[in-house]
């Protein structure tokens, strides 16, 4: 049972937590969130409660938000936050807010459809729109359209509006440029972009450079563009299984003439590739989800021989 009374010094806070006891420090300071009793000596001591509240402002500093924003979560949440399970109660928020807006856009009303989307972007970081509100929303009208519970209309109407507001998303993260460069373009033939829109959103979170090429390019042209920049990593995606074959093609004649070039591919019809044919293309399959994704990339940081 947690106890109100101060047994923690802040170098255990800071082992407990994993920040170091001047961000600690600087967090009091500022914000005033707790309020840690001292000693005798005059060392702070933190109680158990404490330590709750300072492990929920470090898991929302880990998914993205500033600690200002964290703090003031915190603070609009302050009498609730703890009674209830803060994960579920963002779950179904975020929930709340995927239907609300996909109603929008299957009613075509891109006025009500945009006012969902920012008011979204004022509850949680665009890395958690873009992965767990967006990705999931995309696949629910995909498949409405395709058990014909909407038209092809709705189907481009939403996905245009999507693909517009990510396209915007993406320009207005800076790039920090730490780590490899990444081209991505869609495979051969291929026109559905907005898996490619996420995955680059990813990327470009993580500090990748990142340039976005979007649907398919002329045959020919990707060879000049990876000459021209060099990128570390080469992201392909294919959504329609009859041309998985070309993007699965393209990938091993640009492995042999780039042999240091890390290819990745992803997309609807590579996920759905027989078991069999996925464990001989594993080394190019990035997988359908961020854990996927980071395990990927992290196996992949480092350049093959040539």
């Amino acid at each position: 049972m947690a106890t109100t009374n101060g047994k923690y010094n802040i170098k255990a806070v800071s082992n407990i937590l994993g920040i170091q006891p001047g961000t600690l420090r600087a967090w009091e300071r500022r914000y005033q969130m707790i309020r840690p009793i001292r000693n005798e000596a005059g060392h702070r001591l933190y109680t158990d409660e404490h330590i709750k509240i300072l492990r929920w402002l470090v898991q929302k500093v880990d998914k993205g938000f500033t600690i200002s924003q964290a703090v003031s979560l915190l603070e609009n949440n302050e009498q609730l936050i703890f009674e209830t399970s803060m994960e579920g109660r963002e779950t179904n928020e975020l929930s709340r807010k995927s239907e609300q807006l996909l109603q929008a856009l299957i009613s075509f009303d891109e006025r009500s459809a945009q006012q969902h989307l920012d008011h979204a972007f004022s509850l949680f970081t665009s890395e958690t729109i873009v992965m767990d509100m967006v990705g999931p929303l995309l696949v629910k009208i995909g498949d409405l359209w395709e058990n014909n519970r909407i038209t092809s209309a709705h189907e481009h109407f939403a996905s245009n509006f999507l693909r517009s507001r990510i396209g915007m998303m993406l320009l207005s993260v800076p790039s920090d440029q730490l780590l490899p460069k990444a081209l991505l373009v869609c495979g051969p033939n291929e026109r559905h972009e907005l898996g490619l829109l996420i995955f680059a959103m990813y990327l470009k979170r993580k500090g990748h450079e990142v340039i976005y090429l979007g649907q398919s390019i002329a045959e020919g042209d990707i060879d000049v563009v990876i000459e021209e920049i060099e990128p570390h990593f080469l992201f392909m995606s294919c959504t329609l299984k009859k041309n998985i074959n070309l993007s699965l093609q393209l990938a091993g004649a640009l492995h042999e003439q780039f042999p240091s070039l890390r290819i990745g591919l992803g997309g609807h019809a590579c996920n759905q590739l027989p078991d069999k044919q996925k464990e001989t293309l594993k080394p190019y399959l990035v997988g359908n989800s961020k854990q996927e994704w980071d395990k990927w990339l992290i196996k992949n940081m480092q350049p093959l021989e040539k």
